[in-house]
């Protein structure tokens, strides 16, 4: 969205409005923003009424109209809406000289997150995360199971042995495994616990599979001397619960939820 933005700037003028401060129960909080061009807009500060207003607004600035920098909209009856919170909404002018800045401005801060397996479940997975916020390090021990194309927040990594990418993660990365085998699942899961043993900075580890499978890797990593405490660390199965469908687009979505969870 963010690109789209600059990259219709560059051809004509905008009004960014954005979220300076809220107050109540309100649909977007403070740093949200929209743009708005003589036609159409880029992304949104939460919709309905407020949202129209606004654009209206901008459009009139766009056009000349002079006004305060922010302004104050209360999200009662009057609005038609009836959160009851209130927005302080910005409003500026913006060109295409003002690019590198916005760039700066409006990028969203990325959490790390590291997928290993590209399988079924984790393309379904990277089409997903590719539209929330997370830097996606994907790992396979197959480079030739990459698609040709993957998402802005998505980086492939080829490694051989696939555990050996996990020393090299950035620190507070959540890590999904999801390998095509459970011998590689299982090293994968024995170099996050020896890194969370030594660095303490992977919040998350997840292991795709049945609670079967967890007790069946459960034993082999107490043999490996891993502690029972160190092994509730790892989430088995993943995904939120409730949610029966096997489609790994379902899965995903049941995965991706449960790492919003933890934002």
């Amino acid at each position: 969205m963010l690109q789209d933005f600059l990259a219709r700037l560059a051809q004509e003028d905008a009004i960014l409005v954005r979220v300076a401060a809220s107050q109540g129960s309100v649909p977007r909080a403070a740093g949200a923003w929209m743009a708005v061009f003589a036609q159409g807009s880029c992304n949104t500060i939460g919709g309905g009424q407020l949202e129209h207003q606004a654009a209206a607004e901008a459009r009139a600035r766009l056009q000349g109209r002079a006004g305060e920098p922010i302004l104050r909209y209360a999200l009662g009856p009057a609005l038609g809406q009836c959160c009851g919170g209130v927005l302080q909404l910005q409003f500026e002018r913006v060109t295409a000289g003002d690019a590198q800045a916005l760039l700066a401005r409006l990028a969203p801060q990325l959490q790390p997150l590291a997928l290993f397996g590209g399988g079924h479940v984790g393309r379904a997975l990277v089409q997903l995360l590719g539209s929330l916020p997370f830097a996606v390090s994907w790992v396979d021990s197959r480079d030739e199971i990459f698609p040709c194309s993957v998402p802005e927040n998505v980086q492939c990594e080829h490694s051989e042995p696939v555990q050996g990418a996990v020393a090299g993660l950035a620190a507070g990365s959540r890590v999904l495994i999801m390998s095509f085998s459970h011998a590689e699942d299982l090293d994968v899961v024995a170099a996050c616990l020896q890194r969370q043993r030594e660095r303490a900075d992977l919040p998350y580890v997840g292991l795709i599979g049945s609670k079967t499978k967890w007790a069946s890797f459960r034993k082999r990593l107490l043999e490996r001397g891993f502690e029972e405490r160190e092994l509730a660390h790892v989430t088995c199965p993943i995904g939120v619960p409730g949610i029966a469908g096997k489609a790994p687009e379902v899965i995903a979505v049941a995965v991706a939820a449960q790492l919003l969870q933890g934002s």
